[in-house]
């Protein structure tokens, strides 16, 4: 068994805090000296120092600790594991930008796959610290261990992806309490394998809660990035920025398709486009594509399009607020990140599962989406440039539809998840820590 010998000191702050609210408790885990937090008694103290957004729907009652001192023996530590798909990635950086925003004294670390890969990434363009889990299941158990031992988290969050199974593991054996987040309408195998033994399983729906430890699951929706989530550009501002010659963009009546294929892009979706986007654009004078091939496919589209200037072309998007804020209508895969982003900016889909994922987690993803939204589905055996077509116009042609489905998205939207989670988290360190 290997264990954690280096101790970790009460934060300063919390040792303030007891000499001035006696009504306070502690809380410890194995290898880490004990947490000192303010009971219910003591709410002048919370409302003071957490500063996170309150949900209206909160599926348990929670209780927020106090903000760590800066000094780094006194900064409430989070481990972030993700890897793989976007929706893994972009759910822990989200949860994590939260955590960041509401105890500005917290440290971060994210542990994934080894670059090149998304979250690495995505850490190097954020001040978040980054170490690589090595795709070998021994080493990575090894490598695991040794980043957690070092960094002396309180808390691990795993959101999924190859290296959240071994990082879990580590973390059990450093007996370091976990919890999971899951995003698609159905748990993935690692989930479900690691229900039993994490201290919470955060869900973005109600389904999966049949499938795993009742008492464990809090159905909180997905996170979402802030950046997306609190944009404000209005949509000329934010057409300029791909369309900056098309003339009068932002003009009355104009219509914005974003066309997405997930993080990797779709070959499926990136042939049906080519073969009806000129004629889409021919046809439709006021109609403008933006259109995310995906890395692997951008070099063969780019040398088949033809140029338009009202069609933007790139591999990857990375300023997703602004790319939101100047779409009208998407076209896009049903992973979690796309469905969760779609929903809480309000903006009728027309959604293309990928029926290969593991489970085919993205089908009842979208199907979920056509109840709750009346988003379009294509089925994949369904997709090609006709069928593509139809629906794009019979979404753009009905005002009434799209009004309908944009305000059923902001309704079962969750934009909140992210603080509600985060709020959740700090309370299992916090007196209310469930054994």
């Amino acid at each position: 068994m290997v264990a954690i010998t280096r101790p970790v000191s009460p934060p300063l702050l919390a040792r303030r805090l007891l000499r001035r609210h006696p009504s306070t408790q502690t809380v410890s885990f194995a290898g880490v000296r004990p947490l000192i937090i303010p009971t219910e008694s003591s709410g002048h103290f919370r409302r003071r120092r957490c500063q996170v957004s309150q949900s209206s729907e909160p599926p348990t009652p929670v209780s927020d600790p106090g903000t760590p001192h800066d000094d780094d023996d006194d900064s409430l530590r989070v481990a972030f594991v993700c890897g793989g798909a976007g929706g893994h990635v972009y759910a822990a950086f989200a949860l994590a930008d939260e955590l960041r925003a509401s105890l500005p004294s917290s440290r971060s670390l994210f542990l994934g796959s080894p670059a090149p890969s998304l979250e690495a990434a995505s850490a190097a363009s954020s001040s978040y610290p980054f170490v690589p889990i090595p795709p070998c299941l021994p080493r990575a158990f090894l490598a695991a261990a040794l980043h957690l031992r070092r960094f002396r988290p309180h808390f691990l969050v795993a959101t999924g992806g190859p290296p959240a199974l071994p990082t879990c593991i580590a973390a059990l054996l450093l007996r370091l309490p976990f919890v999971i987040q899951d995003q698609d309408a159905g748990p993935a195998p690692a989930t479900r394998l690691l229900a039993p033994l994490a201290q919470r399983i955060f869900l973005a729906f109600n389904a999966p809660v049949r499938l795993l430890p009742k008492r464990k699951c809090a159905v909180y929706g997905n996170p979402v990035r802030m950046s997306i989530r609190d944009c404000q550009v209005p949509k000329a501002a934010a057409m300029a920025r791909f369309f900056p010659g098309a003339g009068l963009v932002g003009e009355e009546g104009a219509e914005v398709l974003l066309v997405l294929g997930g993080t990797v892009g779709s070959p499926q979706i990136n042939v049906a486009v080519l073969n009806m986007y000129y004629e889409m654009l021919t046809t439709k004078k006021n109609r403008y594509i933006i259109w995310q091939t995906g890395p692997e496919d951008f070099c063969e589209m780019e040398s088949l399009v033809r140029g338009h200037r009202r069609l933007f072309l790139t591999p990857f998007l990375r300023e997703m607020d602004i790319t939101y804020a100047a779409t009208d209508v998407v076209v896009s895969r049903a992973g979690s990140v796309s469905c969760t982003e779609i929903l809480v900016t309000g903006k009728p889909a027309i959604l293309i599962p990928l029926p290969t994922i593991v489970d085919d987690h993205q089908t009842k993803n979208a199907y979920i989406m056509a109840d709750v939204m009346g988003a379009k589905v294509i089925t994949e055996d369904e997709l090609d440039s006709s069928s593509l077509t139809y629906t794009i116009d019979e979404v753009f042609g009905n005002e009434k539809l799209m009004a309908e489905m944009s305000q059923k998205a902001l309704y079962a939207a969750r934009p909140n998840a992210s603080a509600d989670i985060i709020r959740h988290i700090c309370s299992l360190i916090g007196p209310t820590n469930p054994t």
